[in-house]
């Protein structure tokens, strides 16, 4: 795979930056699976470039202590029905710093510091999508709830454990995307539409069937699915492409 950006540090933070080749219609902040910053979450970074989009994907696993290595040694296994069983305690077991409430207070802190540096480059035009990828789509959900100034959410089968209140809070348009047969968010999938209604949300939810967890991750071959990930794609850029209108 060649990529087109360039790891560079948001303060201490390493992050892939991929810059479109002509002008920055809007920046965008890519926020990657449980299974860290991989080729996978550049390749998206690149793929919004390509699109006329400023693409910064941090990695937030940085410093945590969880092993990235063995971490995406498991992923695929996962996803496989005939060694999920056997993967799941090793990958708890990978996972336990994430369960640090602490962990969670510094990635919330590092999406904000991630917002701003984009929202404070004067070719960003103070427009900042944000996209995510299950760990990260349940980040996108926390920095519409958390930050006024967003233009857009963009979550991929993320988990929004917000009240109505906190959900009230957002500004911004969020687009979410789930696949009918993830078991994991069949009740939030259900329920989200009304929360956000409730909220006065502007809210949209697409749902693809014969589609998984990580259905658009296109290199684990037992989640991926091609149809799904094209039509979502599509709506990704028709939805980016209203924030420079």
């Amino acid at each position: 795979m060649s990529l087109m950006g360039e790891m560079i540090k948001v303060e201490d933070l390493p992050a892939y930056l991929a810059r479109p080749s002509g002008e920055v219609k809007a920046a965008i902040l890519v926020i990657h699976e449980v299974w860290g910053l991989t080729e996978h979450i550049k390749s998206v970074a690149d793929r919004l470039a390509n699109e006329g989009y400023l693409a910064l994907a941090p990695d937030f696993l940085a410093g945590s202590g969880i092993n990235v290595g063995k971490l995406a040694g498991l992923q695929e296994d996962l996803f496989n029905p005939e060694k999920r069983n056997e993967t799941q305690p090793k990958l708890r077991k990978l996972m336990t710093p994430m369960q640090n409430p602490e962990f969670g207070k510094r990635a919330l802190a590092n999406t904000k510091k991630c917002f701003s540096y984009l929202y404070d480059l004067p070719e960003a035009k103070q427009k900042v999508a944000v996209i995510g990828f299950c760990f990260g789509g349940t980040y996108a959900y926390s920095l519409a709830v958390n930050e006024p100034q967003l233009a857009l959410a963009i979550p991929f089968y993320g988990h929004c454990d917000f009240s109505i209140s906190e959900l009230a809070e957002i500004k911004c348009p969020v687009r979410a995307f789930y696949g009918q047969n993830d078991e994991g968010l069949g009740a939030q999938i259900e329920k989200l539409p009304n929360s956000m209604e409730l909220a006065e949300v502007d809210f949209e939810q697409k749902i693809y069937s014969n589609s998984s967890h990580a259905f658009f991750n296109d290199t684990n071959r037992f989640a991926y699915n091609g149809k799904a990930a094209g039509e979502a794609w599509q709506v990704v850029k028709s939805e980016l492409s209203k924030l420079s209108d």
